[in-house]
């Protein structure tokens, strides 16, 4: 029963990401990452409450590892062409977000993942605002056709 349940969950989520829109895989993608530094930081203060127990190092670094895999994949998803300085710009703070938590990892540095955290929390919602206007443009163009027949 627990395998058909899982194998249905799975299903669930390849035909989420699969019918997604692009902006939608975008949110997705920082969903992630927030989901990941957060654990990271959960993590982290564990491994301080425990008296600095060095199986958690570990995990954490994993945790951060997937959230800069993560960011790499908000970078090289960037269409520069299109995008512009918008996109420059994007990716200089990708750039960025991946070296600071480069040093968070190396460091042990809870403040520095919970700054990129909330700067990647504080994107989600503008790209979020962004589709939502974007989608009630498109809405509101497509009821309020122009009749050229005359």
């Amino acid at each position: 029963m627990i395998n058909s349940n899982t194998n249905a969950l799975s299903v669930y989520r390849e035909t989420r990401i699969t019918t997604a829109g692009q902006g939608q895989l975008i949110i997705m993608l920082y969903n992630e990452a927030v989901k990941h530094l957060d654990q990271g930081v959960e993590l982290l203060e564990q491994y301080i409450q425990e008296k600095k127990n060095p199986g958690k190092i570990e995990q954490i670094g994993k945790s951060i590892l997937k959230s800069q895999e993560i960011i790499s994949e908000l970078m090289v998803s960037l269409d520069f062409e299109q995008g512009g300085e918008i996109a420059r710009n994007l990716f200089s703070l990708y750039s960025w977000f991946n070296q600071e938590l480069l040093e968070a990892n190396i460091t042990l540095d809870m403040q520095r993942i919970i700054s990129i955290r909330d700067m990647v929390i504080e994107l989600r919602g503008a790209w979020g605002e962004a589709i939502t206007k974007t989608s009630f443009e498109s809405s509101v163009a497509s009821r309020t056709g122009v009749n050229i027949s005359g």
